[in-house]
C-alpha cells in the first residue's frame, strides 16, 4: 500500500467518487452496505467505502507492506510504528487508529489496513 495520508492510496485519490471507481475498475465482486451505513465496492483484495453522497470515506486493502512517505513499514511492525510516530494514536473497537497517518487497522487481522479520508477521524473517535 502506497499511502499519502488523507490524499491517496496507490494513486487513488480520496476525491474519487463511486461513479469514478466503477468507470476505473469496472464492476466489483460484491456491493453492499456495511454496519455503519457506508456503501461498499468490494474488489476482493481492496474495498472502497462511500457515503450515500458518493464521497469516498475509506479504502481497505491487504497491505503486508506500507509505503508512507519515504518509509516502508511491514504490517508486523505497524502497531509499534504508529505508536512511536503518532502520539495521537488511539484504540477503538479493536482497531488502532492513527490520526497522523490516516489509517486504522486491527493488529490481530493481518494484513488488512484501512486508509481514511480526513473527515472520517471524528467518526472513529466517536465509536
Amino acid at each position: 500500500m502506497n499511502l499519502v495520508p488523507f490524499v491517496s492510496v496507490d494513486g487513488t485519490p480520496f476525491s474519487t467518487t463511486w461513479e469514478d471507481m466503477l468507470k476505473a475498475r469496472g464492476q466489483p465482486l460484491r456491493t453492499g452496505r456495511n454496519g455503519v451505513g457506508l456503501n461498499e465496492l468490494d474488489y476482493g483484495s481492496v474495498v472502497y467505502r462511500f457515503q450515500d453522497s458518493g464521497r469516498l470515506e475509506e479504502i481497505t486493502q491487504q497491505a503486508p507492506l506500507l509505503l508512507i512517505g519515504w518509509q516502508t513499514v511491514s504490517f508486523d511492525a505497524l502497531a509499534s510504528f504508529v505508536r512511536s510516530e503518532d502520539p495521537g494514536t488511539f484504540e477503538r473497537a479493536g482497531f488502532l487508529v492513527s490520526p497522523r497517518f490516516g489509517l486504522a487497522f486491527d493488529p490481530e487481522e493481518p494484513h488488512w489496513v484501512t486508509a481514511l479520508a480526513a473527515h472520517c477521524l471524528d467518526a472513529w473517535r466517536a465509536i
